[in-house]
């Protein structure tokens, strides 16, 4: 994510903004552009979902939804309380997530049918009250492209809850999407591609395996004992397409952390070991540097980006630490891990660009 300027004043704006606080215009984010724009100007009109959920992004020319809101299937009853504040939650947590596709060069284009199996779409629902008949829940998931996400998960403490009875480390509404939309495009990119199916089997296993009875082994046994040395987390050890969807949110985590950073021209250290592609252990300190003024003409190799993140990480945690919090990035990146992340990252920057995308993120380091 990167900081953005008022149109008409130059003010600074953040991504959710819909007016600017120094000169009160009103102002839509161009998805396209990747930029604020006046409201009402050439042509620049409100997504009609501007006052059902806080939509702050511009309606596509001669549409009535934005780019982002358009990929809905379904929403929450808004009848019952709570679910609008939810569906507000949930909706800023999809367009972060859907900044960083349109970023990179994704195709990003709604289901034309439910049988359309290249289209993507959301339904965001709410478990039936007292359960169902037989105590069913909405679980989260994805399926052909189809990313379902329960809106409870929009309560802090309700996803606390669940983090806490999953044993995770991390849980979020912006995780949730960014894990599932890996499974999304896992199909889109990999699934059809033998070279890249190949490459995805060495590193992250041979996905035929029953997932089915994989993900009920990892629920009846947990993860083995020394499964960061293999995997970014414990969930990601229960099959390789889980293991590709964790790796796949990370990446995004950590790239589009790292573009705030640039935007705000923080400093980081750099370390001695990233000449021997080794990674660092233990401190990460090093001779600081201010973030590059401009972006690079070709997209920067993942090594120097994880030397950054982990200098950032460190500091993050260690800031948390002395506030009482838990740590921002509570994993570890290992050599295996790394690699995988590194896998990611390459297929990104080396798509061909996509029609209305906008490839700042994926360069701005």
């Amino acid at each position: 994510m990167k900081l953005f300027d008022c149109p008409h004043c130059g003010h600074r704006l953040y991504f959710e903004n819909a007016q600017c606080l120094n000169c009160s215009s009103l102002v839509l984010y161009d998805p396209e552009g990747a930029r604020f724009v006046l409201s009402g100007v050439d042509g620049a009109i409100q997504c009609t979902n501007a006052d059902e959920c806080a939509c702050n992004w511009m309606a596509e020319p001669g549409q009535v939804f934005c780019r982002a809101c358009v990929l809905n299937q379904l929403i929450p009853d808004l009848s019952v309380d709570g679910n609008r504040r939810r569906w507000i939650r949930v909706e800023a947590a999809k367009k972060r997530a859907i900044y960083s596709l349109l970023a990179f060069g994704l195709p990003v284009a709604p289901k034309q049918s439910p049988t359309d199996e290249i289209g993507l779409a959301f339904d965001f629902l709410a478990d039936p009250i007292g359960g169902g008949p037989g105590g069913e829940r909405i679980l989260t998931g994805h399926d052909n492209g189809l990313i379902t996400l329960n809106v409870a998960e929009a309560d802090s403490a309700e996803r606390e809850k669940r983090r806490v009875q999953m044993g995770e480390n991390y849980r979020t509404l912006l995780g949730h999407f960014r894990h599932e939309l890996g499974h999304y495009y896992w199909d889109r990119l990999i699934r059809d591609d033998p070279q890249r199916l190949e490459a995805f089997r060495a590193l992250f296993g041979d996905e035929r395996a029953d997932y089915e009875q994989a993900l009920k082994a990892y629920y009846a046994n947990g993860a083995a004992p020394d499964w960061q040395q293999d995997h970014i987390s414990a969930y990601a050890t229960s099959h390789p397409w889980e293991d590709w969807a964790e790796t796949w949110a990370h990446h995004l985590h950590i790239t589009d952390t790292l573009e705030m950073v640039h935007a705000l021209n923080f400093p980081l250290g750099r370390l001695e070991t990233v000449e021997t592609n080794e990674l660092p252990q233990g401190d990460t300190g090093g001779e600081p540097q201010a973030a590059p003024s401009e972006p690079a003409n070709t997209p920067e190799p993942f090594d120097n980006i994880l030397v950054r993140w982990l200098v950032l990480s460190e500091a993050s945690n260690s800031i948390n630490r002395c506030m009482g919090l838990p740590d921002l990035y509570p994993f570890v990146i290992s050599d295996a891990t790394a690699r995988k992340l590194a896998f990611v990252h390459d297929l990104l920057t080396g798509l061909p660009m996509e029609a209305g995308t906008n490839r700042e993120l994926a360069r701005a380091f």
